[in-house]
């Protein structure tokens, strides 16, 4: 599993790589917990996620909540087939915007 940080002024970008699972936890909180910006944007690129379990789903909610609190704005790119079925069950499309 790789977790890949790319930032620019306001924007911060999560690439996952194979696994979204617990053991990313630590890492995908120090990566998000940069923004600190009002109106900072976190966008987190699904497209080579293989694998997401249930504390994936609940990390990417602590996400949400975090960039309301700054009035800024969370967006999930490319998931994967299996990935996005995922995130269908689970409703996420109700809650972020999923760009596919």
């Amino acid at each position: 599993m790789t977790l890949r940080i790319f930032e620019s002024k306001d924007t911060i970008t999560i690439s996952i790589e194979d696994r979204f699972d617990f053991s990313l936890h630590q890492r995908f909180r120090d990566a998000y917990t940069e923004c600190k910006n009002n109106g900072c944007e976190i966008i987190i690129d699904l497209s080579k996620t293989t694998y997401m379990d249930s504390s994936a789903l609940g990390m990417i909610l602590l996400v949400k909540d975090h960039v309301e609190k700054l009035s800024g704005t969370l967006k999930i790119t490319n998931p994967s087939v299996t990935v996005n079925k995922i995130l269908e069950i689970a409703q996420f499309h109700r809650l972020i915007t999923i760009e596919k």
